[in-house]
C-alpha cells in the first residue's frame, strides 16, 4: 500500500492511520504497550510529531526512548457530529491535546471518561486500543493518581 492511501476498516468504517518507514519504532512501541518518542543526544529533547532532526538543536542524531505515559490535558475540543459512520454512537466525544511530563504534546483520544468531566490540566496516563490491521493506538484516559 502506498503511504499516501487512505485507509479505511471495512468492517467499523473507521479511519486507520498510515504507517510510514520512519514511523515504526513508534508503532512497534504502541504494540507492545510502550509510549516510545524520539529523543535528541545532543541537547535531550524529546519530540513529537516524529520528524528527521530534534526541533530544539537540529541535530539528526537521535534515539528513541520510553516516555513515562504521563501527562495532563493542555487543550481539548469536543465533537457533537459524527464525522464517520463509526463515531456515530460516540458523540460527543473529546479529542484532547496531552502535555507529556517529558514535554512533547500528542492529540489523541480520551477514553473512559464523560466529555463534562474534561478539563484542562487533568491528570492522565496513556492507554493502548488494539484495532484491525494488527494496530494498537496510543490513547489517554484519566490518571488514576
Amino acid at each position: 500500500m502506498q503511504p499516501s492511501q487512505q485507509m479505511i476498516d471495512n468492517e467499523t468504517g473507521r479511519y486507520l492511520p498510515v504507517i510510514y518507514p520512519e514511523e515504526l519504532p513508534y508503532w512497534e512501541g504502541a504494540r507492545k504497550r510502550q509510549l516510545v518518542l524520539q529523543c535528541c543526544k545532543g541537547c535531550g529533547k524529546a519530540w513529537y510529531p516524529i520528524g528527521p532532526a530534534c526541533p530544539r538543536c537540529f541535530s539528526m542524531d537521535f534515539e528513541w526512548k520510553q516516555m513515562s505515559g504521563r501527562g495532563k490535558i493542555h487543550n481539548y475540543v469536543i465533537y457533537h457530529k459524527a464525522w464517520t459512520p463509526w463515531f456515530q454512537k460516540r458523540v460527543p466525544y473529546a479529542v484532547v491535546q496531552v502535555e507529556l511530563e517529558e514535554g512533547p504534546r500528542l492529540t489523541t483520544n480520551l477514553l473512559d471518561c464523560p466529555v463534562g468531566e474534561v478539563k484542562i490540566g487533568m491528570p492522565v496516563e496513556v492507554a493502548y486500543e488494539d484495532i484491525p490491521g494488527d494496530i494498537t493506538l496510543v490513547q489517554f484516559r484519566r490518571a488514576a493518581r
